[in-house]
């Protein structure tokens, strides 16, 4: 049985919570480390734990993506963070959104109320900081924000961090949108249907005026010392636009499936709205995550149809995401190669997500439990999410970057099978992977595994499938 009887962990927010409850749980005194109220990165402001800074953050919570199959397996293996998103989630179809303060209000009491956790409402600047000394394992879970005395300490170890940049969209008030021109309703939903989305609807004049202001407008500018370097699932809409006139109206402005109720056709572009909690007081400008300053960002999106008088409740933000090179300088355990008392969790480690950065603290949570236990958890294997994403960080690449959970990380199906039949296979092969590894590894599940039922794929004709959609 490995001895360990205390534990120190830096940021308590996804991933830090995950791990910390895991380990008080299992008999660990856990000191849990936070710099708010004190200090704010430059995307939070609120005071509670697990802060978020999209009501949609967790994505697709379909299981038959990669990111829906992480959450599911997060479930029946009593992730906290799925516990508190499902009790406070808001509609968004298939999305599994948030009302934002109500699920960090939720995280921060079963902290509060957890006997073995002590929360520490102050920074922790760096690795040699006293309060670390007497842990028998430190965590790091600081996130991609880390303070940058951390990073600095980090990277003071382990010989370097890369970095790139994430982009955060505005958020409006409800009451600030001009219902007359915005409306309700579904992609491929009928005329008059509502749905879980706002609308503007936008006619060729007004989306080449949009675009030109958009490209004109001033931005704010890299740090001189800093290679901007931004994630390709996030780029800022005015990054995507500098490709081309038409990229927005094939990407985030996708008009297909929709009718304007005015004029009865389908518009040039479309540019959605989704409430970021349950009152709908206030809607994120869906796909227009951005780094223009604050004043172009109120002059070119109330060029938006139906935005013209937006009310701002907070503005588009670009911030640095900090990450090691997992596969270099990180176990398979996420211990530090340079320091086998020092664990990585969250979205520092390579992993790329809120889900993601969760899975990751809830894992290393369990690693340690099982060990404090005297045995050694085995992996789930690369068939399941949780195990590709795992296996992302152990596979050394010549340019390691932060990946999502998708379907692309696990092993190719090997069928040839029609292109809308592959995720529900990949799906159901992680299924029956996962359970089959919950009995392997003596894991009892919260909740009843969930089996979905596979395409019937005999005698299917279709493109064969050599790499999985995320």
């Amino acid at each position: 049985m490995t001895t360990i009887t205390t534990a120190a962990i830096i940021g308590a927010g996804l991933a830090g919570c995950e791990c910390a409850l895991r380990l008080a749980r299992a008999g660990v005194r856990v000191t849990l480390f936070e710099m708010k109220p004190a200090a704010f990165s430059p995307a939070h402001s609120n005071p509670d734990l697990g802060e978020l800074v999209c009501s949609n953050s967790l994505r697709s919570d379909d299981i038959a993506s990669g990111v829906g199959l992480l959450k599911q397996e997060m479930r029946e293996l009593g992730s906290i963070v799925m516990e508190a998103a499902d009790a406070t989630r808001v509609p968004a179809g298939k999305a599994l959104a948030v009302d934002r303060d109500l699920f960090a209000r939720h995280i921060t009491a079963v902290i509060e109320a957890e006997p073995g956790i002590t929360l520490e409402r102050r920074e922790v600047a760096s690795l040699d900081d006293p309060a670390l000394a007497s842990a028998d394992v430190v965590v790091i879970a600081a996130g991609p924000l880390a303070s940058a005395g951390l990073s600095d300490s980090l990277a003071a170890v382990v010989g370097g961090q890369l970095y790139f940049y994430d982009a955060i969209a505005p958020i409006i008030a409800a009451e600030s949108i001009d219902l007359s021109i915005v409306f309700s309703g579904s992609r491929y939903g009928e005329p008059g249907e509502e749905g879980d989305y706002l609308n503007c609807p936008m006619n060729r004049d007004e989306y080449d005026a949009f675009y030109e202001a958009l490209l004109a407008a001033e931005k704010v500018p890299s740090r001189d010392f800093e290679k901007e370097l931004h994630f390709e699932g996030c780029m800022p809409i005015e990054a995507l636009a500098e490709r081309g006139p038409r990229t927005l109206v094939f990407g985030p402005f996708k008009p297909v499936g929709f009718t304007d109720p005015r004029t009865g056709t389908r518009p040039y572009a479309i540019i959605q709205l989704r409430a970021e909690n349950r009152n709908k007081t206030a809607f994120n400008i869906v796909g227009c995550q951005t780094k223009l300053k604050y004043a172009e960002q109120e002059r070119v999106f109330r060029m938006i149809p139906g935005l013209a008088g937006a009310e701002f409740v907070r503005h588009g933000s670009v911030h640095r995401n900090t990450y090691v090179n997992a596969p270099r300088v990180l176990a398979d355990d996420l211990s530090l190669r340079a320091d086998k008392r020092v664990f990585l969790a969250g979205q520092i480690t390579g992993v790329e997500g809120y889900v993601e950065s969760a899975a990751c603290g809830m894992w290393l949570g369990m690693v340690l439990a099982a060990r404090i236990q005297g045995r050694e958890l085995p992996t789930p294997p690369p068939q399941t999410a949780l195990g590709a994403l795992l296996m992302h960080l152990r596979t050394p690449v010549k340019n390691f970057q932060p990946s999502n959970a998708n379907f692309g990380l696990m092993p190719e199906l090997g069928l040839k099978v029609k292109k809308r039949e592959r995720k529900p296979l990949y799906s159901a092969r992680a299924r029956e992977h996962f359970v089959r590894w919950l009995a392997e590894a003596g894991v009892t599940p919260v909740i009843e595994p969930l089996l979905p039922t596979a395409p019937d794929t005999t005698g299917a004709a279709g493109e064969e499938t050599t790499q999985a959609e995320s």
